[in-house]
């Protein structure tokens, strides 16, 4: 289905019972809400409305050029956008990679709209924020960033001798169907560098913006992700004051809802169920 919201027209994944709980599921980079689609059968099974927009710069009727257009308040508000559009007073939120930030930042911001939050991958940006300053290893991790931010060089980067960088990148979701079908929306005019000016917009202060979290939390981390090391995972209990629960999946990468739809759905449920 396409949705209409702040001028731009999203594209979004809709399905399960029309009178089911709403989730609002939020994709990660370089990704699309696809991504979901192995996690929400079980969703659906439960009773759940899912809802799994390709979000700002992702969907083509919603690439605006300008890098500002990209900061975190703006995409916050695609997605109390979107939940007005849909009729959805407050919602189960997930979110997975960035995703995830925008799912902490949505949470935070707009407690009254969030009935829980499950964020994948990803920890609140002040424990990101956090790690960065104290711990080595995430300082490594995160070193991709830098190329990222780069105009025209990530993109040349990535895209050079068909997409091999990306593809690359991509290689931990799964067979060759797979990565091509996050890797080849990333091929047309003006999509990589759409989803690479999330990373080009992002900046300490609308970071550092986003309050502590009071809503029901499950934050879902995986000990082979190379993006996140555990310093990070486990500091964002310090910016959770409502009940919250760190699932770690162990032996599992980056790529939670392609490589471990069930666990994930799993934390998922126990998280919606633990406020029924």
């Amino acid at each position: 289905m396409r949705i209409d919201a702040r001028g731009l027209t999203f594209e979004v994944r809709a399905g399960g019972p029309a009178d089911g709980e709403a989730v609002l599921l939020l994709h990660g980079f370089p990704q699309h809400g696809g991504e979901w689609d192995e996690v929400v059968p079980a969703l659906h099974a439960a009773g759940l409305r899912t809802y799994a927009p390709d979000q700002r710069g992702y969907s083509a009727g919603a690439r605006p050029a300008e890098v500002a257009a990209y900061r975190l308040p703006e995409l916050v508000a695609d997605a109390v956008a979107l939940l007005d559009a849909l009729g959805v007073d407050a919602a189960h939120v997930v979110g997975h990679d960035w995703g995830a930030i925008v799912a902490w930042a949505l949470a935070a911001g707009h407690p009254d709209r969030v009935r829980t939050l499950t964020a994948v991958s990803v920890p609140h940006p002040a424990a990101m924020a956090h790690a960065l300053a104290t711990s080595a290893e995430q300082k490594a991790r995160s070193s991709y960033v830098a190329l990222f931010r780069q105009p025209g060089t990530a993109e040349k980067t990535l895209l050079a001798l068909d997409a091999a960088a990306l593809r690359r990148m991509l290689g931990g979701v799964g067979g060759s169907d797979r990565v091509a079908r996050y890797a080849e929306p990333m091929r047309e005019p003006g999509a990589l560098t759409a989803a690479l000016n999330w990373y080009r917009a992002m900046s300490r202060a609308d970071l550092a913006a986003v309050a502590s979290v009071r809503v029901p939390t499950a934050f879902v981390w995986s000990d082979r992700d190379f993006a996140i090391g555990r310093a990070a995972a486990e500091a964002c209990a310090a910016y959770v004051t409502g009940d919250y629960r760190l699932v770690e999946l162990p032996g599992v990468s980056h790529w939670i809802p392609d490589v471990a739809p069930g666990p994930l759905a799993e934390a998922i449920l126990a998280r919606v169920g633990g406020t029924r």
